[in-house]
């Protein structure tokens, strides 16, 4: 039985500007399975929110487009879906929760307000039962005085409280995906170990599918099942989070372990990957990430690599392993 609940095969997701195409995402390959967490992790700017933004349809059109792949989920594709078939899906069988939640949050209208929107759009309740099911999920979040925050606007809440809040409103109608943006990144070290609980516990309860994007490889080690390393618009490296973080095999994915702080080292700064992301409108011929690989060979600068399976879950795309 085929445990996949959603298949990215061969996305390319482009912006056509002024100053040339960009392409943010470009032939990207992943599978989630139903009830895991799988981390999309890389430094800013390698996709990982185009990435997520395209599986639902969110792309702002001109001037980004999907120019070609697939996106399964139960028999559809999603890059094919008219917007109709797409406002039905959102919300209701995948949510996201954004990166920012002040930027996610109607300024002007109550959080209450926000979450029975949500709800009454995509499921058939009675204003009274939609408010309820809205104050049980604020609840679940563990934020205290229910009824009072129903009534807040979000400047009226802290960042954290922000934060629960989005989490409960893309709970309101059971999705079967939940897309989590960054969730921890506007937040303190205490909240956001409160955030990452939350996640856990609801993987735990509800048997729901994470698709977990973050540059954080220490919160990858915490949450998640699998981990897709991606660069320059493209899938790096895909392997279970134990082997990633104990045997990786890309020099990038390698490169972001190095940088994680380790307080048995006696250096006086962390280290870093040399160089910076590349301009996705200029991409570097062969591999997008020889001009800072510190294993650069002749051909790595010539042709893209190929991929190569190391084992039946871990995949690379590196010319060291052809």
């Amino acid at each position: 039985m085929d445990n996949t609940i959603l298949k990215v095969s061969h996305l390319k997701t482009y912006f056509f500007t002024r100053r040339g195409v960009v392409k943010a995402v470009d032939d990207v390959n992943f599978e989630l399975i139903r009830g895991e967490c799988l981390c999309l992790v890389g430094e800013s700017g390698c996709g990982k929110t185009v990435t997520a933004l395209s599986i639902l349809g969110l792309i702002d059109s001109p001037p980004g487009r999907i120019v070609d792949g697939q996106i399964s989920y139960n028999g559809l594709d999603l890059a094919k879906c008219s917007p109709k078939q797409l406002r039905q899906i959102r919300g209701n069988d995948i949510a996201i929760v954004f990166q920012e939640a002040q930027s996610a949050l109607n300024p002007v209208l109550t959080i209450g307000d926000q979450i029975v929107e949500q709800i009454k759009l995509h499921l058939p309740m009675e204003h009274s039962e939609a408010r309820e099911r809205a104050m049980t999920l604020l609840n679940e979040m563990g934020i205290p005085s229910v009824e009072r925050v129903m009534s807040y606007y979000p400047h009226q809440l802290s960042g954290g409280m922000k934060q629960r809040a989005l989490i409960a409103m893309s709970l309101s109608c059971d999705p079967k995906i939940l897309i989590a943006d960054e969730p921890t990144t506007a937040v303190d070290v205490t909240i956001k170990a409160q955030i990452l609980d939350i996640f856990r516990e609801l993987k735990a309860k509800r048997q729901m599918s994470l698709l977990f994007i973050t540059h954080d490889l220490a919160v990858v080690a915490e949450i998640g099942d699998r981990a897709v390393i991606m660069y320059g618009g493209k899938d790096v490296e895909t392997a279970p989070v134990s082997e990633i973080i104990g045997e990786p095999k890309h020099p990038y994915t390698a490169g972001l372990i190095e940088c994680l702080p380790d307080l048995s080292k006696t250096a006086d700064r962390l280290a870093s990957i040399p160089g910076t992301t590349p301009n996705p409108s200029e991409m570097p011929q062969g591999c997008a990430f020889h001009p800072r690989c510190p294993k650069v060979m002749g051909i790595c600068s010539q042709h893209e690599p190929p991929e190569i399976v190391i084992s039946r879950e871990h995949r690379i795309s590196c010319h060291l392993y052809k």
